[in-house]
């Protein structure tokens, strides 16, 4: 399935109108279907979605490891993933809800708090970086996208080491792209604990809780951050950098991790 089409359309420049081309994200509904009972529908770039499923199941608690699940079919025709646990979760109103997840940021996902107290981790990395590494990190990530050169529709996301990127994923959804990341870690067994998340949008609690449960302890953007996620970022010992920009970037939380050069 494509990331992105030609549409055409009609462009205003130097005060003329001229009929050309324009590249346009692609944007998909998937339906995940949990031991037959609907879950979420997510509105996603459709790339990657099994490890979006995956990652995003254990975002919310559902899981914790990719055999916990029984089977998992994805139908790319009707847009629904029909996953099978080997468990009952026992759904109920109170804890998993049915709801919608689109890729604008208008309702701030509320329902995560619902899950957050089991699901959230204080990190335990003892990893740092250096400022260039830093920049260097967020160049490498930026480069790669190229739907993002294309369109500016998408956000990207990658899990690095101080030294290099390991895999980057993008997304018209900023949470879609950290599911997949997360997705990405549980299939290929990727400890975590060691690694770097670099995020092109803003930083907002949505995006530092998603990093928490994820088990980095050092998040990158190249966007500001909210004062609730430096609050969190704080209690949750995680290390929050942003407006990584050119040779510059903010700390704003544990500082300790960004080492001299």
């Amino acid at each position: 399935m494509d990331m992105s089409i030609n549409r055409k359309i009609i462009k205003y420049e130097n005060g003329n109108l001229i009929n050309t081309e324009d590249i346009i994200v692609s944007e998909f509904p998937l339906t995940i279907i949990v031991n037959d009972q609907e879950f979420a529908t997510m509105v996603c770039t459709p790339t990657h979605f099994e490890e979006m499923v995956v990652g995003f199941l254990a975002s919310e608690g559902v899981i914790r490891f990719y055999d916990e699940i029984k089977s998992l079919q994805i139908d790319e025709d009707t847009g629904f993933a029909y996953v099978t646990l080997h468990v009952d979760i026992g759904t109920n109103p109170q804890q998993y809800t049915k709801r919608f997840i689109g890729s604008c940021c208008g309702k701030s996902r509320q329902f995560y708090f619902k899950n957050d107290v089991k699901t959230t981790k204080t990190s335990t990395s003892k990893l740092t970086i250096t400022p260039q590494q830093c920049i260097q990190l967020m160049h490498e990530m930026q480069s790669s996208s190229v739907v993002f050169k294309h369109t500016g529709g998408v956000h990207n996301a990658a899990l690095c080491s101080p030294e290099k990127m390991f895999v980057s994923r993008t997304d018209i959804g900023r949470h879609n792209a950290l599911d997949k990341l997360y997705g990405y870690s549980i299939l290929q067994k990727l400890p975590v604990r060691d690694k770097i998340i670099v995020f092109s949008g803003r930083i907002s609690s949505e995006v530092l809780v998603k990093a928490a449960k994820i088990g980095v302890g050092i998040v990158l953007s190249k966007s500001a951050p909210t004062d609730l996620a430096i609050k969190l970022a704080d209690d949750l010992n995680i290390t929050a950098v942003g407006f990584i920009r050119g040779q510059s970037f903010n700390v704003y939380s544990h500082p300790e991790r960004i080492k001299g050069e």
